[in-house]
């Protein structure tokens, strides 16, 4: 079950948000403790190349990012195949960082890849830091975004 459209619990610290929007039916704005109350968290032990700081290790835990996108409400027919394979998600970053990936990527039908928005890093909670994108079979550490704070699911402009 998720807490999807919940508001973010106060805290004297400022806590990371991430916006979730798009072609979805209940976009929502998630804290990480949103994030880690809401939906199953799973492990991730990675090791990937980072261009600037060379071969990483790091364990993450969070919700897949399958499962939070589902909770929006993504505006397509989820019995059909097709209809789901048309959709894309764009990551960004408060690092300034960006990427996309294919909803085949991480739907269970198709490339079913254990894709996370972490919750945590190596033991220690990202409240304040933000969310981190992990995409664990990911060899290179590019599509890693730190501090996510936008993810937008919706139909590739072609495809409408």
């Amino acid at each position: 079950m998720s807490r999807l459209g919940a508001p973010g619990r106060a805290s004297a610290t400022q806590l990371a948000s991430l916006t979730l929007l798009g072609d979805v039916g209940r976009p929502a704005t998630l804290t990480v403790r949103d994030l880690r109350d809401g939906w199953r968290q799973h492990r991730a032990e990675v090791a990937f190349d980072c261009a600037t700081s060379g071969p990483q290790r790091h364990v993450f835990e969070g919700p897949l990012l399958r499962e939070v996108a589902l909770a929006s409400q993504p505006l397509f027919d989820a019995l059909r195949r097709k209809d789901r394979s048309r959709f894309t998600l764009a990551v960004s970053g408060g690092d300034g960082h960006h990427t996309v990936l294919a909803w085949a990527e991480i739907d269970a039908d198709f490339g079913d890849a254990p894709v996370l928005l972490a919750t945590r890093l190596d033991g220690e909670d990202l409240d304040v830091a933000g969310s981190q994108l992990v995409v664990p079979v990911d060899r290179c550490g590019a599509r890693y975004i730190s501090a996510v704070t936008r993810v937008w699911v919706g139909a590739w402009p072609g495809a409408r």
